[in-house]
């Protein structure tokens, strides 16, 4: 059987294509993933009454959005490669942009978050459990066995 290149090319385009939508799917999963973590970590900082910051919870969401944009990009990109039409062109670069601002303020503000997870770590003294150990004995003249 001879094969055209239409055939190869469009058997191509249709692989990637699926390739294209099973990244989609798994970005789209990572959000629902991120989403349930961090609904299941409020649900347990509210049961704790510890509802003064949730900077914890939203660094768990911000870490899954992050991720799955990352592969929302990457989808479109490899869309685009098999189909390189200026219009396609064109809503690459205009969600590229978006994607990209996002992910940089997403990054930024995680960045800032962590730093004051790490200052608050740091200002919390450490418990009296170092200091607790016992000393070891010291050998007199009463416990001293003669020989």
């Amino acid at each position: 059987m001879i094969t055209t290149p239409t055939s190869i090319e469009g058997t191509i385009i249709l692989a990637v294509g699926w390739v294209k939508l099973g990244i989609e799917i798994f970005g789209a999963t990572l959000v629902t993933f991120g989403v349930g973590m961090a609904i299941i970590h409020l649900i347990r900082t509210l049961v704790a009454r510890d509802s003064s910051d949730f900077t914890a919870t939203r660094l768990i969401l911000a870490r899954y959005l992050a991720l799955a944009l990352e592969f929302q990009l990457g989808a479109d990109i490899l869309g685009t490669a098999v189909s390189p039409d200026w219009d396609h062109i064109g809503k690459l670069a205009a969600v590229a942009v978006i994607r990209t601002g996002l992910n940089f303020f997403l990054f930024m503000e995680m960045k800032a978050e962590m730093a004051v997870e790490k200052e608050k770590a740091a200002s919390v003294p450490r418990s009296n459990e170092e200091n607790t150990s016992v000393a070891p004995r010291k050998d007199t003249e009463s416990n001293k066995q003669k020989p």
